[in-house]
């Protein structure tokens, strides 16, 4: 074939292709459109008003009746950080609730949480981690926190991630854009991943806690348009640790005698939950409803901020002074695999 019928053929080619490469490049323009168009929908349904009536998804077991009941609970927003306290940032002193002043990554990487659930609007914590994923970032939760699991189950909507809250609440007496008075702004999730383990469990229940983990995928956002993990992420690891072991936990607590606004941590060594048949992790701490799904590390670095979650706040007994939480494992590296592909919500089993 000679060299001008071989240009021929390939310009036939490229001109033949045209369509295609058109057609894959308006999908991708209509696609980023659309996750763009449901990023705002959602940080506009995050009104100053909504946000101030939201209240803390948390459950407390009660040993009279032997089951966890929700408890919701309004902050204290005339109060400070309040709680216990003890011990400086990153020290060898049991904290068993104190504002964290010790700065780091923990106060990027730790963030509130906003979710509706029919016509309730509710307040959680999360942590952003360590991922491969392109394009998208994970932060990690408790799975009651993203998905009811109670009669037909759903996940929740509207679901908004705040960085460092800490650094600037929104003052809630006013009106206008929540997410343009914080620091960073808002990111908003394209998918919610929870395990079957939880999913299926008829409630909040021994079988659901020991399951009580989630991942949520970020797409763009913020002030910025950009990752939030451009600010700061995690490791994370999906096998125990030892009883003895020493964590910090960290959370947005909401109810009384915190008021949402501060970042809290506690310091002490991890146990297990002795009627749980130690299958849970137990932590010496008073943080109240609102830190649910907020990260526990061990080999914590106060000097700057930075660990490995090893799991997240999910329980209390009412009147105790301890915070449980779930055992990570290969369940939860499922959730992890799967939150890096997933195009959707999705229950792994």
């Amino acid at each position: 074939m000679s060299r001008a019928l071989r240009l021929l053929v390939a310009l036939f080619v490229l001109l033949a292709s045209f369509p295609l490469l058109a057609g894959a490049s308006n999908q991708g323009a209509s696609q980023a459109d659309a996750a763009r168009a449901e990023h705002q929908r959602i940080v506009d349904f995050w009104t100053v008003e909504r946000v101030a009536q939201a209240v803390p998804r948390d459950f407390a077991f009660d040993p009279s009746t032997g089951r966890f009941h929700p408890s919701h609970h309004r902050p204290d927003h005339a109060g400070g950080p309040g709680g216990g306290g003890g011990g400086d940032n990153g020290d060898s002193t049991t904290v068993t609730g104190a504002s964290w002043e010790g700065g780091g990554t923990v106060v990027n990487s730790t963030g509130k949480v906003l979710f509706s659930l029919g016509t309730t609007y509710y307040v959680c914590s999360a942590s952003v981690v360590n991922d491969s994923a392109s394009g998208r970032s994970l932060v990690l939760t408790a799975a009651h926190c993203v998905y009811d699991n109670e009669g037909a189950g759903e996940f929740a909507e509207n679901w908004m991630f705040i960085p460092n809250y800490d650094a600037q609440p929104a003052p809630l007496t006013t009106s206008g854009s929540f997410c343009a008075q914080t620091i960073y702004g808002c990111w908003t999730a394209t998918a919610l991943v929870v395990h079957n383990g939880f999913a299926s469990a008829g409630g909040f229940n021994a079988t659901a806690i020991v399951h009580d983990f989630a991942f949520a995928v970020l797409g763009l956002g913020g002030k910025n348009g950009t990752l939030v993990e451009s600010l700061g992420t995690q490791n994370i690891v999906f096998t125990n640790v030892s009883r003895g072991t020493r964590v910090h936990a960290f959370g947005y607590p909401h109810a009384a005698p915190y008021n949402g606004t501060d970042l809290v941590y506690c310091a002490g060594d991890a146990g297990f939950d002795n009627r749980l048949a130690q299958l849970t992790y137990k932590l010496r701490c008073n943080m109240t409803g609102g830190s649910s799904g907020g990260p526990w590390y061990y080999q914590f670095s106060g000097s700057n901020g930075t660990g490995t979650a090893v799991s997240v706040n999910s329980y209390r007994y009412l009147g105790g002074s301890d915070m449980y939480g779930p055992k990570f494992n290969s369940n939860t590296a499922a959730l992890y695999n799967a939150a890096h592909t997933t195009t959707g919500d999705a229950i792994v089993p």
